[in-house]
């Protein structure tokens, strides 16, 4: 590893913040309308972003709070997991926080080249032959922009968040200014969802079909906190947080509302990918949904960024501190972590090639995305909480609050996936088990203590049923 300045690495208050846009708004929103209007109603829906609005901002402030109250912690959500509730727990929390990333963006390279396709012929759906050529090659080059250093990537994607934000910030002043186009009595039709043949249950149950495409849509908000090593100050990753949530959270109620008062919701959610270019086709004509396909490719360009960097931090500081294979954790002179890079790219192209042969399976594995992250987000919640009670006599309450909300809407988010999803998530979790073994020998430690060894056997017996009924059909996603 060559010499290296600690100024030439260091990331500022709008990088991080841009890090932190740039990897919650990729592709998520731009399919938001349709994924809503198969979940809720207005009603539930307005209600729904209430909790889920709350719900990730305490979040939010959870990586805000520990991140001034525990700078000596890093990469975020593998660092608090570890520190409070052990090594296992630690490594378990960034193994999934890494499956869930690159598996989403498998997911954004695919989409990628959906939106030239609406430009270009040859590329379908994204899964064609000559869309996965391309979208591989368009991987690759990423691979070599990261290797050239974390902070010239990141200053990159700055540049590239700003671009891409623009056509959202378009589309939602050309709404506002066009208000014709909103019709109250659209918006508020079958409001609580209740009318006969409307398909989509009870109140409850159109919270809990929302739940999965929010957390897809948020999963980022702790981007900053993922670069804490290399922040400039750790008050700036905090502001970088709460900034890019508020502001991403502004856009995503914008789109969502303006676009059921634009569309019937039934109608909605009928529309293909990108559903918000059907809607600004509804509002304006056929070059809305050009305009919007333009815009989704400048933004999945700095999702993927935003994503690529990540997924090579949160592998890095693990095997540095021996809970993954010490090779994962090599830098090279420009302190970029080349071999998780390597594996992280080699794991995505490999995906790629799948989704060519199994396409029709892939959304469901975007929902396997968001839910292999909540237990992350709920380790989070509960280390701080765990933080502000051993603060003794000192104990702030807004810290314990946030902690214990946060908490609350973490258990939430896994009661409300389901148990299905948290038995398939339990096959990937003991999947990471042998880079785990393979870290604790080369340190020359005990593997698993007796409270790590129920754990193991917790998940081993929920991936058998799982898999045992995934051959015998019993379970589906």
């Amino acid at each position: 590893m060559g010499d290296r300045t600690v100024s030439s690495s260091k990331v500022s208050l709008a990088a991080l913040t841009a890090l932190g846009i740039g990897s919650m708004i990729g592709g998520g929103i731009f399919g938001l309308p349709q994924q809503m209007a198969r979940a809720a109603a207005p009603g539930p829906l307005i209600i729904g972003w209430f909790i889920t609005g709350v719900g990730m901002l305490m979040l939010a402030f959870v990586y805000q709070r520990l991140a001034i109250s525990r700078p000596e912690i890093n990469a975020g959500v593998y660092g608090y997991a570890r520190a409070g509730f052990g090594d296992l727990v630690g490594f378990s929390s960034a193994w999934g926080y890494w499956l869930s990333a690159w598996i989403g963006n498998v997911g954004y390279l695919v989409l990628l080249m959906a939106s030239l396709g609406v430009f270009l012929p040859g590329f379908g759906d994204g899964n064609t032959a000559l869309a996965i050529g391309v979208a591989s090659v368009v991987m690759w080059m990423y691979h070599v922009l990261i290797l050239r250093g974390i902070r010239e990537a990141a200053i990159i994607n700055f540049i590239v968040t700003v671009g891409k934000i623009l056509p959202l910030i378009v589309f939602i002043i050309f709404i506002i200014i066009g208000l014709f186009a909103f019709k109250l009595d659209i918006f508020a039709h079958e409001f609580w969802g209740s009318g006969a043949g409307v398909g989509i249950g009870d109140v409850l149950s159109q919270f809990k079909g929302m739940i999965l495409v929010t957390v897809w849509v948020f999963i980022g908000v702790e981007g900053a906190s993922v670069f804490s090593e290399r922040a400039r100050t750790r008050a700036d990753v905090g502001r970088a947080t709460i900034l890019g949530f508020l502001s991403v959270l502004a856009l995503l109620l914008a789109v969502n509302v303006l676009s059921y008062g634009i569309v019937p919701r039934s109608e909605l959610a009928k529309f293909g990918d990108p559903s918000l270019a059907g809607v600004l086709e509804a509002a304006v004509g056929p070059w809305g949904a050009k305009f919007i396909a333009l815009g989704l490719i400048v933004s999945l360009v700095g999702a993927l960024l935003s994503w690529f960097l990540m997924l090579a931090e949160i592998v890095r500081v693990p095997a540095q501190e021996g809970l993954m294979p010490s090779f994962l954790g090599r830098e090279n002179a420009k302190a970029v972590p080349v071999n998780a890079l390597w594996l992280t790219m080699g794991l995505v192209q490999l995906f790629l090639i799948w989704t060519y042969f199994n396409a029709s399976t892939y959304t469901r594995l975007i929902s396997l995305a968001s839910a292999l992250i909540l237990l992350p987000y709920l380790l989070s919640a509960l280390f701080q909480v765990l933080v502000s009670l051993k603060g003794g006599t000192k104990v702030k309450a807004f810290d314990l609050v946030v902690g214990v909300l946060g908490s609350a809407y973490g258990l939430w988010l896994l009661y409300a996936a389901g148990l299905v999803y948290l038995l398939y998530t339990a096959i990937f979790y003991v999947l990471g088990l042998p880079f785990y073994i393979w870290a604790r020998r080369e340190q020359k430690v005990k593997v698993f203590s007796t409270a790590e060894w129920g754990l193991v056997a917790l998940f081993s017996a929920m991936s058998v049923y799982a898999v045992h009924g995934l051959a015998t059909g019993a379970l589906s996603l």
